[in-house]
């Protein structure tokens, strides 16, 4: 990386990411068009970002069934490390993944 990218790398700070990613998640929140989402979604991510979207959200899911976690590594080719992040988030008090759950039950 050139100093030129390195300063405009530098430029973005954390606030600036987070209003972006404030702004995404409040556009999406807005917008019932299902297709719309999947197309917005399909030109943010690479295909590989939308995978791993997809498996995290995947074993999430297979941890609520019940699954364990050494079962969803062998099932799914998963990292430990990453099954015991979502399992922590999916067990902590008033979780976003919890409730996402609810919602795909109550659906």
């Amino acid at each position: 990386m050139n100093a030129k990218n390195t300063t405009t790398a530098l430029r973005v700070s954390d606030k600036m990411l987070k209003k972006s990613f404030d702004e995404i998640c409040a556009l999406v929140a807005q917008t019932s068009d299902k297709r719309l989402i999947v197309d917005f979604f399909e030109c943010l991510f690479t295909p590989a970002e939308c995978k791993d979207f997809a498996n995290r959200w995947l074993l999430v899911k297979e941890i609520d069934k019940g699954t364990t976690q050494r079962e969803i590594a062998k099932k799914f080719g998963m990292s430990l490390c990453k099954i015991t992040r979502g399992s922590r988030e999916l067990h902590k008090e008033h979780s976003a993944f919890r409730t996402m759950l609810e919602k795909l039950k109550d659906a």
